[in-house]
């Protein structure tokens, strides 16, 4: 009788074990019928938002007389934005850097024998951040001019941004996720499978890179702040077990 109870239970915990190792096997066979695709989308915009800036200076022996013409010359450069439509509250002057200056001498062998102060020199920057991206860009170009009456400014280069790019990139990762559920479903179709669970989600890097330019993609996202007319881009992957 003993030994027909052992024999009994050393059947079913041998059945139990099948059951379950035929499960496991089941279960990690599945998961291993999964796809990978990854998915992308682009679009083509221009910046809504230009930034610019100028710096003028003035140099002299004395601090005060300096100061003062600095002052004239921001007067000046004020006068000359206001004129073309900026708004003071479009328009951002910094505080006043202050340098001294020197000449540095040298012996007949090239060894430094002394420094000589020949001034003050005084700097100012203007900034500018509007909408009007045609009016700051003539600015830019034409600001110049103010050379003509004694103000030494230097004009740099436009930035260009765009006030809505949370926006964009949402609008952007969506479209590179149904991309990416296309591809799957091709893959799956033409595999005479079946689209199952989504298991996985990535986003990968957004780009944003000048249109027209051949400008490298960065591991890390290009940000094109130089160019008006941008192009945006981004990449999902995105994985599925199959059914």
């Amino acid at each position: 009788m003993k030994n027909t109870t052992a024999a009994i239970i050393v059947a079913i915990a041998l059945l139990v074990g099948i059951f379950l190792l035929g499960r496991a096997y089941n279960y990690k066979f599945k998961t291993k019928n999964t796809v990978s695709v990854l998915g992308s989308s682009q679009h083509d915009f221009t910046a809504d938002l230009i930034v610019w800036s100028a710096t003028f200076t003035r140099t002299s022996m004395d601090l005060k007389d300096a100061y003062a013409s600095l002052k004239n010359d921001e007067k000046a450069v004020r006068e000359y934005l206001q004129k073309r439509s900026i708004s003071d509250k479009e328009m951002k002057f910094s505080s006043i850097v202050i340098n001294k200056q020197f000449n540095t001498t040298y012996d007949d062998n090239g060894r430094q024998t002394g420094n000589t102060f020949v001034g003050y020199q005084l700097m100012q920057t203007v900034k500018i951040e509007s909408k009007n991206l045609d009016g700051v860009e003539k600015i830019s170009r034409e600001i110049t001019e103010l050379l003509q009456s004694g103000i030494e400014l230097s004009s740099g280069e436009p930035l260009y941004y765009y006030t809505k790019l949370s926006d964009l990139k949402i609008n952007l990762l969506a479209k590179a996720s149904a991309d990416a559920y296309n591809r799957a479903t091709t893959i799956a179709t033409n595999a005479n499978s079946k689209l199952g669970r989504l298991r996985k989600a990535a986003m990968g890097v957004f780009q944003i890179t000048g249109q027209y330019s051949n400008e490298d993609y960065s591991y890390g996202g290009a940000f094109n702040i130089t160019s008006k007319n941008k192009t945006a881009s981004i990449t999902v992957r995105l994985e599925y077990e199959l059914d």
